[in-house]
């Protein structure tokens, strides 16, 4: 099994840290979004990463990638067991791509334009508006670590990178905590890449 992976990605990052969750040893490869190799546009018609190659399997586009890895192994489980309480689960992971991964993403592209303060400051607003929700279970809406942690916390890890601060206080202290809760786990150092490792210093 290969991992083709951008070391700097939060959604090549998200995987990495599905893959140290389970255990599973993996050949990852660093790859740059600038120097996309043939080899993975053999396997991901849009060249797009992370792409996962397993055997004859070709996976791309990171939640596909990251419950395929779920199922294939089951242990411990990252998706709840009901299927009620696992579509609640593909909702958030759809709600904080669209609320708060985009914007992210708007950052990254324009950081010091108009659009990229505009989408900084509201994801700034929107995280220390939600901060609550974190307070009376350890991890995202759960009492469980699942797949919905594992799209939050590379986000939440490269808020210095995107220019926002979360301020400590009352109201963001939940939020605060969460963060250092999801990063503390020993997975979660696992899958950092040095380049992400220097987004904290």
């Amino acid at each position: 099994m290969t991992l083709f992976s951008n070391p700097v990605c939060q959604y090549s990052h998200r995987v990495r840290l599905v893959l140290a969750e389970k255990g599973v040893t993996v050949d990852i490869e660093d790859v740059s979004a600038n120097h996309v190799t043939e080899e993975i546009f053999e396997a991901n018609p849009y060249g797009s990463l992370p792409t996962l190659v397993d055997r004859d399997l070709a996976l791309y586009e990171s939640k596909v990638v990251m419950e395929y890895l779920d199922e294939r192994f089951p242990h411990p489980p990252l998706l709840p067991v009901y299927p009620v309480a696992r579509a609640q689960s593909r909702l958030w992971i759809f709600r904080i791509e669209k609320d708060w991964c985009s914007l992210s993403d708007i950052i990254l592209s324009d950081p010091n334009g108009d659009s990229g303060w505009t989408a900084r400051k509201e994801l700034k607003e929107s995280l220390i508006g939600v901060s609550s929700i974190f307070s009376d279970l350890p991890f995202f809406m759960s009492e469980d670590y699942t797949l919905v942690d594992c799209c939050l916390a590379p986000l939440l890890w490269r808020l210095s990178q995107l220019g926002i601060e979360i301020p400590e206080t009352s109201q963001t202290q939940p939020l605060r905590d969460y963060m250092k809760r999801v990063f503390e786990r020993s997975a979660f150092d696992e899958s950092l890449t040095d380049l992400e490792r220097e987004l904290k210093m």
